[in-house]
This record gives structure tokens, C-alpha cells and sequence, in this order.
């Protein structure tokens, strides 16, 4: 089994799993989104780049203090919460790769000016207007040593996203992204949720039962993450079916009411009401394509 040592500096949690590698895991102020820092051998590796100015700012300021060079960055999925502030984390070191697989990178590359146009007002200045992409891509079961740590990724496919990826350090201590949230509500938006009821339905049998989920909301956790996540993905679901009417009329109210009595927070409840409108224009027009509420 996986053993934890934690210790909380502010957001920041350290702690260990399988692996031998300290794990540090810093979660947004502006938005509870992960970055995660492996240190390794020849420096410090990240999954995952945050949403905003002043959250990339928090993992860059946590490389410095390590006094370990930065090795590159993982981005797990082509959502803004976790590419966007990659280029303030990388700062103005060209050097430095941003590594994803080919298609995460297309679909960034494809959606990015909506995204711009979307939740750049959101966020106001705290959006980051010196975005960059990747430029170190992998296939869909690359590997790549990061700071003299090796990263295998599986490209599973449309889920919570349009491509969600698994990246591993080792068989148990892995990074899958949003497939799966901690106590967090989630984004449906994509319009993938039956794709990803799949996967999880695969993940459920297929990963180790002592496997450690570095996710990208709330925090790391067992293989237990996934079926909490098919129990969020079945009652939205069910509950977008029972008060369609009510939804189509513009009243989320009911929906989210539902939604809310399965966890003990309200946190990241607005992407949740975000993905209201999409999945019952799917439904009602059977359309691959919904509206664009992007995340």
C-alpha cells in the first residue's frame, strides 16, 4: 500500500507515495486546481500548469525555494486550468520543455483563441496573455525522462475532455488529470460523460488497487477516486434527465441542488452549472457537437 508523509506549508502539500521521489502538490488560490512537483535526480519535473497568473506564480516561486532547476512540464490535457499558466511557470526559459502527447496539443492549439475569448474575460488579469503550448510531443504511449525521471503516458481518449492522458511514474503513483476529481464537483461541458463512464468503468478494473491518483482537483487519493467520479457522472445524469424542463427553461436551480447533496462543498460548483446547457442541448438534439462553454 501507499504510505503518506504530509507536511502543509500555505497551499502546498508534501508528501510521499510508492515512489521514492518527494511529490509536492500545490493547489490554486484563485482556482483549487493542482500542479504537481516531482523532484527528481537532475531537477524538478511539473504536472500540470494552472489557470492563472498569480497560481503559476505560486508553483514558480515553490521551484526557486526548492533551489532545483525546473526539467519541464507535463500538461495531462488540453483544458486552460492546466496549460494556460504554463508559459508564466516556464517564465522566459526556451529551454524548458512543455511536453504533451499530439493530440492534447492539437486540441489546445484548436480551441485556445475560444478559450481566449471565453474565459479570458472570466478571469480578467489574472488570465495569462503569454500562453504557450507545448513543444515536446509525445505519441499516445510516449515516454520521456524529465529531470532524470522517466514518465510513460496512455492516451485514453474523450472523457472529461476531448483526450485525457495517464501519465506514470511508476505502476502505482500516477497522473491522470481530471478523469477523475477528489471532493470536487466537475466540468461536463466536453459532452463526452458516457465516453468517460467507460473509461472509469475500465479503470476500475484495470488499475492496481494500490494505485495513488494525483488528480487534478482536490486531493491525491486511491483507486476509490474513480468510482466516486461514476456515481457523480450517473446522478448529474439523472438529474439533468428528472428536470430537463426546468434546465431548458434556464432554472439550473434543481440541478445543482441534486448536485450539491453529494458533496460537502460547493467547490468548483460553477463548472458544474457550466456544462448544464451543453449536455441537454446533446440530449435534445443529439448533437456530437454542444455549445462551447469551455472550461
Amino acid at each position: 500500500m501507499s504510505s503518506f508523509v504530509y507536511g502543509e506549508i500555505g497551499l502546498q502539500v508534501a508528501y510521499r507515495s510508492t515512489t521514492t521521489h518527494r511529490i509536492d502538490r500545490i493547489q490554486g488560490e484563485v482556482m483549487p486546481v493542482n500542479s504537481f512537483l516531482i523532484h527528481g535526480p537532475e531537477g524538478i519535473a511539473v504536472v500540470d500548469g494552472m489557470l492563472t497568473i498569480s497560481d503559476a506564480r505560486l508553483v514558480r516561486d515553490a521551484i526557486a525555494a526548492a533551489r532545483r532547476p525546473l526539467a519541464g512540464v507535463i500538461i495531462t490535457h488540453p483544458h486552460p486550468d492546466h496549460y494556460a499558466g504554463a508559459g508564466e511557470i516556464v517564465s522566459e526559459r526556451e529551454d524548458v520543455p512543455i511536453i504533451a502527447t499530439e493530440a492534447v496539443d492539437r486540441v489546445i492549439r484548436r480551441d485556445d483563441d475560444v478559450k481566449n475569448e471565453v474565459v479570458g474575460p472570466m478571469m480578467g488579469p489574472e488570465w495569462p496573455t503569454n500562453r504557450r503550448f507545448p513543444n515536446h510531443l509525445v505519441g499516445s504511449d510516449g515516454v520521456v525522462s524529465i529531470g532524470g525521471l522517466e514518465f510513460s503516458v496512455e492516451e485514453v481518449g474523450a472523457g472529461e475532455s476531448d483526450v485525457d492522458t495517464i501519465w506514470r511514474l511508476d505502476a502505482t503513483t500516477l497522473f491522470p488529470g481530471d478523469i477523475a476529481y477528489n471532493k470536487m464537483h466537475a466540468y461536463l461541458a466536453d459532452g463526452h460523460w458516457r465516453e468517460w463512464l467507460a473509461l472509469l468503468g475500465r479503470l476500475e478494473r484495470e488499475l492496481p488497487k494500490d494505485a495513488v491518483l494525483h488528480v487534478g482537483h482536490g486531493a491525491p487519493n486511491g483507486t476509490d477516486l474513480i468510482a466516486g467520479q461514476r456515481r457523480y457522472i450517473e446522478a448529474f445524469a439523472s438529474a439533468l434527465e428528472a428536470n430537463a424542463d426546468a434546465a431548458a427553461s434556464g432554472d439550473h436551480a434543481p440541478v445543482l441542488e441534486a448536485m450539491r447533496r453529494l458533496l460537502p462543498t460547493d467547490d468548483l460548483l460553477f463548472l458544474t452549472d457550466l456544462s448544464i446547457d451543453p449536455v441537454l442541448h446533446q440530449a435534445q438534439t443529439k448533437s456530437t457537437d454542444p455549445p462551447n462553454a469551455r472550461k
